[in-house]
């Protein structure tokens, strides 16, 4: 029998450093925000909810990998990453990875705009991208 260790070296050494990729969504998979609906005002110095909507796929927490699931990202003033990019977490990317479908929030007076985003379980980008309609709202 020959040794083939030298073999599962090279392997493991290919499959380290080959990109992770994307986890693939279903085609008609999509994201949208309940509430507050496009064009909504709500009032300053006071929290307000924000709900998702999921079609065609499945909520799953952070860690948990499996098929056609995913965890919501609410993007605040900030633009939907491209697929098989990490989803940063900073006060403009908020994390749902325990699977909430909706949330408290209070924003400065002004326009902001909200729009969801799928990611996987290590906050990756599905591809193609889960994504809302962009809305915009006015906090005053």
């Amino acid at each position: 029998m020959r040794n083939l260790l030298p073999a599962a070296v090279a392997l493991a050494a290919l499959v380290a450093v080959a990109p992770a990729g994307s986890t693939d969504a279903p085609s008609n998979a999509y994201c949208y925000i309940g509430w507050p609906s496009d064009g909504a005002v709500v009032p300053a110095g006071k929290p307000f909810r924000v709900w998702f909507g999921l079609r065609n796929m499945g909520v799953a927490p952070k860690g948990v990998a499996a098929k056609n699931t995913g965890h919501h990202h609410l993007l605040i003033d900030a633009d939907v990453p491209p697929a098989g990019q990490e989803i940063p977490s900073d006060r403009n990317h908020l994390h749902f990875g325990a699977g909430e479908t909706e949330t408290m929030l209070e924003l400065p007076p002004g326009k902001h705009t909200l729009q969801l985003v799928m990611g996987d379980d290590k906050h990756i980008v599905h591809s193609p991208p889960v994504v809302s309609r962009k809305i915009t709202i006015t906090v005053k």
